[in-house]
């Protein structure tokens, strides 16, 4: 298994994250939040994700930073959930979204608990 985050990952493009904003759809698992879209003619990469830590819950940028990087261990250490799950490529928002301070191994099970209810939610969609 790949347990990488490269760089071809990374969500960047502004008409990407416009288009998941206004098309996409949610799934949550408090306090994480995922907001997913299908893409069209992506080259490579079949996941494109992207991390958020709101300003509203977090003043500093230290902690917001912080809370940000254990979201994109979190999606490197279990993005083989999605790899295996998912048949077209993805771009994906993550977001935490509480002033409650989870330690990192409460924010990975709730990261896996998240990521199963979108292939849940994936399912049913087909």
């Amino acid at each position: 298994m790949n347990f990488t985050y490269p760089k071809s990952e990374k969500l960047k493009s502004k008409t990407s994250i416009d288009l998941l904003f206004s098309e996409g759809k949610s799934v949550s698992k408090y306090p994480l939040r995922l907001v997913y879209l299908p893409l069209i003619s992506e080259k490579k990469e079949r996941l494109k994700m992207g991390v958020s830590v709101s300003k509203k819950y977090f003043k500093l940028a230290v902690d917001r930073n912080y809370f940000k990087r254990v979201l994109r261990e979190t999606y490197r250490l279990n993005k083989n959930l999605l790899n295996i799950a998912t048949d077209k490529p993805y771009a994906f928002m993550f977001f935490y979204q509480s002033k409650e301070r989870l330690t990192y191994a409460e924010i990975n099970a709730k990261t896996i608990q998240l990521f199963e209810k979108f292939l849940l939610q994936m399912k049913n969609e087909k």
